[in-house]
């Protein structure tokens, strides 16, 4: 199965960005999707443990590989939402900061900065 444009792009992208890093770099990294995978192992032993199901081996591998496909997409889904909630949030932020630094600032003359004289 080929990949779409987008996510070869991005797999060029990171193989590039790789092949850049350092030993000890590409190690943290390493160490990093270690931890990610235990982290997402331990997650789905835990909701299979909550689901209650007794499942066989391939069963169990069913539902770990959809635990973390139905996972990733409401992470996504989250990630979305938190980036419009920040946007929205953005311009009352700017604005505020705005009026606060431009009550700290001294009143500048239109006609330049005050040591310039003609």
């Amino acid at each position: 199965m080929a990949m779409p444009p987008e996510a070869r792009q991005n797999f060029r992208r990171n193989a590039e960005r790789w092949m850049r890093m350092s030993p000890e770099e590409r190690d943290v990294m390493r160490q990093r999707e270690n931890l990610r995978r235990q982290t997402i192992k331990r997650e789905t032993d835990a909701a299979l443990r909550q689901s209650g199901l007794s499942l066989t081996p391939q069963e169990r591998a069913q539902f770990e590989s959809r635990y973390i496909q139905e996972r990733r997409k409401v992470e996504q889904t989250l990630r979305q939402q938190i980036e419009a909630e920040r946007q929205k949030e953005l311009p009352a932020l700017i604005q505020q900061l705005k009026k606060e630094f431009q009550i700290d600032q001294p009143a500048k003359s239109p006609g330049g900065s005050p040591n310039s004289k003609k």
